[in-house]
């Protein structure tokens, strides 16, 4: 079938190594699958695959690495005549002996599943846990399409482009589009931990149910609140660095080279330290490095691999480097994605796959662990002025922005150098923003927009619900901290932070593993006191304890620094062509997404340099140089 053929070539970086196809033409059923090999490199890895009974045919993403052990589980209790030793073969032998979710329950892992249940002649895509692994699924006319990323469904010859508005307006306020939702109307992102089922036979066509939960990180909050954790501050380091330890054991099985990022903060060095620890071999690490040395972590990584004698490598780049990715985002993350990091992950993950096919990441310790500046930055703010009565504090707002940006400037200029403030126009209109809110939660909802208005900018537009916005699926928390770790696990997590590695990782054939998204950590996690991830003003404490025991603390720290670029200048110097072009007033018109008069002020006050609208820009260029590549 030349449609299959087209879309699995289209995802042909995602594994170039082997690809396969299987049909049902009585069903009606096409499977397609590229191959980048991990586990048993042999044909026996081979997938579309077939379960030994003849069942189930599976095609997969991902790695289960408790395989070996489910494996001698089911030797235990029957017998299993293996081809070879892959985890997909383990995962369809599960199924054929536990049942699916029963299975899925067992398995620790990342993955994006699609099985066909030729008995029951029923589809059943499952994704994992926490949403590492991306699934898209939709009707296009008459044909049920899923596949790892957009371009495989754009791929089939009954495509058409219907972009929706409203999923647009979700893209300029969070610079991701949040799951359920794609940027295409009809075609959705499966939910993190949970199975839908699909029944090509009986379900009347166009019709889509509601995918079914097997784990909840609503549940698992709850959980933890009814039985929190009694030990104390010592027994938890021990815990923590045994369920870390286990977990990035698990995780380093692989029959092709493996490294990991290592940028010399709490995560990833510690994730790179447990890795050293229970290897017997220098463990290859990567870093980019930046000669702008407000956003270089290259020295810090160089020192942290130094202590731990690991196989290092850096590689400093230039921003021309830098801006010559920016003509393959639109590509490499499929739909309008603006967190500008992408940037400088895929030039490690670029720099990481000349040399290895697995790297480890440190990802997720901030949302389990307490380590986001918000989390500080909103509750002290709010302890502040949540005691003013609304209306003194809407004054006060007033009060700040009575002045134009310029004008504040300019006073600014006079007053002392010890109290001057560098864009103190600037400062007190976004400061304006933030005293004028209602609760805690609408303030961690404008900590974590870009755009607070998107319904303005996009045409016709009106924004869906959101986890973010809808507070009867939150779980009760007695801390405000807490709710923002919640909702940046379900939401800023696997939409922002792991949409970003996979693409660009993936885009260079490499696979990630993240240690800290074991599902029995996030458990644990979550039974801890809130006292033992931020202590005395400082995020992710017993974390740092666990780190402390191999790497000293000197060289970690330091303030943290994130993994950013300066976009706000090169859109004043070197991406200037650039990006007027895809903001030029007639085009933005002519296009019909967009009202160009909130864009057009934007970007000519941030030309001026009275305010610094790089993220909101940012946003809308992402979107423009998408479609241009996408139509």
């Amino acid at each position: 079938m030349s449609a299959l053929n087209d879309m699995t070539q289209s995802i042909v970086h995602r594994g170039p190594d082997d690809g396969g196809q299987w049909y049902d033409h009585e069903s009606g059923i096409a499977l397609g699958h590229r191959r980048l090999s991990i586990l048993d490199l042999s044909p026996a890895g081979h997938q579309p695959m077939l379960s030994s009974g003849g069942r189930y045919v599976i095609v997969f993403n991902g790695e289960i690495y408790n395989y070996l052990d489910i494996r001698k589980e089911l030797e235990s209790v029957m017998s299993v005549d293996w081809s070879g030793h892959s985890d997909t073969e383990v995962i369809l032998a599960a199924f054929e002996a536990w049942g699916i979710e029963h299975s899925v329950k067992r398995f620790i892992g990342m993955f994006a599943i699609a099985l066909w249940d030729r008995e029951e002649r029923c589809l059943h895509l499952i994704r994992d846990r926490v949403g590492e692994k991306p699934l898209y699924y939709g009707w296009v006319e008459n044909t049920f399409l899923f596949g790892s990323e957009l371009k495989a469904l754009r791929a089939h010859p009954a495509w058409s482009d219907d972009i929706n508005h409203d999923a647009l307006a979700l893209f300029l306020r969070h610079n991701y589009i949040p799951t359920p939702y794609s940027i295409y109307t009809g075609i959705k992102k499966l939910i993190p931990g949970t199975i839908l089922t699909i029944h090509p036979g009986k379900d009347i066509t166009g019709y889509v149910p509601d995918p079914q939960t097997y784990w909840s990180l609503k549940e698992i909050v709850i959980q933890g609140m009814k039985n929190p954790y009694i030990g104390d501050e010592k027994n938890a380091v021990e815990q923590l660095d045994s369920l870390l330890r286990n977990s990035v054991r698990q995780q380093m099985v692989s029959d092709v080279p493996l490294g990991a990022f290592l940028s010399g903060g709490v995560d990833s060095s510690t994730v790179v330290a447990l890795m050293q620890v229970q290897s017997n071999r220098p463990v290859r690490t990567f870093t980019i490095g930046f000669h702008e040395a407000e956003y270089n972590e290259a020295e810090h990584a160089r020192a942290v691999a130094t202590h731990l004698h690991t196989d290092h490598t850096d590689l400093y780049v230039t921003p021309r480097d830098a801006i010559d990715v920016i003509p393959k985002l639109p590509s490499l993350y499929d739909e309008p994605f603006s967190d500008a990091s992408q940037i400088p992950t895929y030039l490690v993950s670029q720099l990481t796959r000349h040399h290895v096919t697995v790297s480890l990441s440190g990802d997720a310790g901030d949302e389990l662990f307490g380590g986001y500046n918000r989390y500080f930055l909103s509750k002290s703010l709010w302890n502040r002025i949540g005691w003013m009565p609304r209306a003194l504090r809407s004054a006060v707002a007033a009060g700040c922005t009575a002045l134009s940006p310029a004008s504040w400037n300019t006073i600014a200029a006079v007053l002392p150098a010890k109290v001057r403030l560098r864009n103190m126009g600037d400062k007190l209109h976004k400061l304006a923003d933030i005293i004028a809110v209602k609760s805690p939660e609408e303030m961690y909802r404008h900590f974590v927009s870009h755009w607070k208005e998107p319904r303005s900018v996009v045409s016709g537009a009106r924004e869906p619900t959101t986890l973010l916005t809808d507070p009867s699926i939150w779980p009760e928390l007695p801390d405000f901290t807490q709710r923002m770790m919640y909702l940046d696990t379900l939401t800023y997590l696997p939409d922002d932070i792991l949409v970003k590695i996979d693409r660009a990782a993936m885009g260079v054939s490499l696979e990630t593993r993240v240690p800290f998204l074991d599902h029995r950590l996030i458990e644990f996690a979550w039974r801890l006191p809130l006292s033992y991830k931020i202590h005395n003003g400082e995020g992710k404490w017993l974390l740092r304890q666990v780190l402390y025991k191999y790497v000293p603390k000197k060289l970690i720290e330091r303030p943290k620094m994130g993994f950013g670029i300066p976009i706000d200048n090169w859109l004043r110097g070197p991406l200037r062509d650039w990006a007027s072009e895809l903001l030029d007033e007639k085009r933005l018109r002519e296009e019909g997404f967009f009202n160009p008069e909130p864009i057009r002020i934007k970007w000519q006050e941030h030309l001026s340099g009275s305010r610094n609208w790089q993220y909101l820009l940012w946003d809308v260029l992402m979107f423009q140089s998408w479609l241009e590549n996408n139509r």
